[in-house]
């Protein structure tokens, strides 16, 4: 059975969302330039949708996938600012000048070209060639691409935004949610600002949207974009929706894991009988936890859940007030994730442990997913949501760049293309679509993604010819494809920098090493690799280089950039061991004075 065929028959039987969507209409061509809503995730796997098999209810995104094109195989990057610099500007990321995220970033390549952790002078984004053009340019969410007044949306062609600076926030409050930050950086049309007393991220950002869709001249076609900090971290969601949840995670993550590679099969996710992908070597297994390290964790990926319907449920408010205004028969959606499951727990660490007890944060059962709650999945959950892929967000393995795509409106039937496509090909996709000529002024930066619509239309099976290769590159974790094959290079602390050969058509899981078995293809995709890495700019990573210690490295020196009084606590610290030695020397000569001769 085919996957749409597999997605009609669930959500008439309404396991998904207990929805039914009925045949989806035949898309209407139209005269008047089309509206464009481009909705980014946070850190979704693949399969978190309902319409891709999973357990969140997901109405409204599975609509626009039935009636849409739902694609399967395609790929981001494996970190937030890389992908939402690859999807707004169709670049690389290491010609965007996002090529990896701050966190992570090693002194070595800080400032280089390609490295500025900024959009560099000549890079165009989705918004500056649309308005020129005479869309209303709108945004509300996490940004990312920068830190600086004149780094905000409002310098990249958005004519309204509100958006945080940082990789991620509170949801429910204006706090920061690692020591990295010393607040949530929130900006408005380029001006620092704050949050209301009612706020909770998901719903606020479709607030903003409807807001600013109300401010602008309805004359004009607009571009909506709303990146989401649903489901990254902290993981919270209001109450109504975590108590649908109630027992579904309780077999735990194993079984999750084995749900979601039979799942995969029949949709056509994964071919029959695929292996089960591989696991990172320190993978807990469910049974070894306590019982209150079950509730705890079950519990935890119910609030992921309902983070995500939440989020589902927002934008059905915005498809709402589209209906109401007649604008939604004439708008393009686009549905899709910035990269994999996030891994990282926030129960392992003792900087973290310091951190929620100075901030306040909680990480128990009682304030699962409210206000004041630092929720997470950790990376056996992750591993679990990201099947049929391997491993997680980091990583260039398929669980951290495989992620879900669905692109509706006029002019696209219904489908469920399994050609390749990147993130980078969605930016020039819209501009034809939108029948956009994108600005090319001297020094502009040309596009290097292409635009999927020869395959949307069913002009053609794929804009990729076989022997085309497609790579990806962010701190050193690498990936290229080439036809069935693929490489891909993972650092420290879970990979151990070899490449590895894996022929994708067989084990999407990324389970078996072909490199000896086939070393002139490993050698020609090496070869391959290296032109790919000339042509761009990526620069080499330094020796030992190790994400989680350069992490650690980076948060220390931010921690004391941010908090100036915490050098003399520093050096007290270093200092006190030499105070403790010379006090027990001046005991010790004391005594020796006091001692009768």
């Amino acid at each position: 059975m085919g996957a749409m065929a597999v997605l009609a028959a669930i959500m008439l039987t309404g396991t998904r969302g207990e929805i039914d969507t009925g045949p989806p209409e035949p898309a209407r061509q139209t005269d008047t330039p089309p509206n464009i809503v481009l909705i980014l995730a946070d850190d979704v796997a693949l399969m978190d949708f309902g319409a891709y098999g999973g357990e969140a209810r997901t109405p409204h995104i599975d609509a626009l996938a039935a009636r849409g094109a739902m694609l399967t195989h395609y790929r981001a990057s494996p970190l937030c600012a890389p992908s939402r610099a690859m999807l707004l500007t169709g670049l690389d990321n290491h010609l965007t000048g996002v090529s990896t995220i701050p966190e992570v970033l090693p002194p070595e390549q800080k400032g280089k070209p390609g490295y500025t952790m900024a959009l560099e002078e000549g890079v165009l984004t989705l918004a500056d060639h649309l308005r020129a053009s005479g869309y209303r340019t709108l945004m509300s969410g996490k940004w990312h691409l920068g830190e600086a007044a004149d780094e905000m949306p409002q310098a990249h062609g958005f004519d309204r935004s509100f958006a945080l600076a940082a990789s991620g926030a509170d949801n429910w409050e204006d706090r920061p949610y690692i020591p990295y930050y010393k607040d949530a950086p929130w900006w408005e049309d380029g001006e620092e600002t704050g949050l209301p007393e009612n706020f909770y991220s998901s719903r606020f950002f479709i607030d903003k949207t409807i807001e600013y869709l109300g401010e602008s001249d309805s004359t004009k076609p607009f571009f909506a974009y709303i990146p989401f900090q649903a489901v990254h971290i902290p993981v919270q969601a209001p109450q109504q929706f975590i108590d649908r949840y109630a027992g579904r995670y309780d077999a735990g993550w194993d079984a999750l894991r084995a749900e979601r590679h039979a799942t995969a099969q029949q949709l056509g996710l994964a071919p029959e009988g695929a292996p089960m992908a591989a696991l990172p070597e320190d993978h807990r297994p469910w049974d070894s936890l306590t019982d209150e390290e079950r509730a705890l964790y079950a519990a935890r990926m119910e609030v992921h859940a309902a983070m995500i319907e939440a989020m589902d449920h927002h934008i059905g408010r915005l498809i709402d007030h589209l209906e109401a205004t007649g604008e939604y028969e004439n708008t393009i959606f686009v549905v899709s994730s910035d990269n994999g499951a996030e891994p990282s727990r926030g129960d392992d660490s003792l900087v973290m442990a310091g951190y929620h007890a100075l901030s306040g944060y909680d990480i128990g059962l009682e304030t699962m997913g409210g206000p004041g709650h630092w929720g997470f999945i950790g990376p056996e959950w992750a591993a679990a949501t990201t099947t049929p892929g391997a491993w997680f967000k980091f990583y260039s393995t398929e669980g951290g760049v495989r992620v879900p795509m669905i692109m509706a409106g006029p002019g696209i039937e219904a489908s469920t293309p399994d050609a390749p496509a990147m993130i980078t090909d969605i930016a020039p996709t819209l501009l034809e679509w939108a029948g956009v000529e994108p600005i090319e002024p001297g020094g502009a930066r040309r596009m290097t993604g292409r635009s999927l619509m020869p395959m949307l239309a069913g002009e053609v099976d794929s804009v990729y010819a076989p022997d085309e290769v497609r790579a990806i590159e962010v701190s050193g974790n690498s990936a290229l494809y080439k036809g069935d094959y693929k490489i891909t290079r993972s650092v420290p602390p879970v990979g151990d920098n070899q490449w590895r050969l894996f022929n994708l058509a067989v084990d999407p899981g990324e389970t078996t090493d072909l490199s000896a078995r086939e070393p002139e293809v490993l050698a020609d995709l090496l070869s391959e690799y290296d032109a790919y890495a000339e042509r761009t700019g990526v620069l080499a990573m330094p020796e030992g280089y190790n994400s989680l210690r350069q992490i650690l490295n980076n948060t220390v020196s931010r921690m004391l950039d941010n908090y100036p009084w915490l050098y003399a606590v520093l050096a007290a610290f270093l200092l006190l061991p030499f105070v403790l030695i010379w006090l027990v020397i001046r005991v010790l000569k004391r005594r020796r004075a006091a001692r009768p001769n």
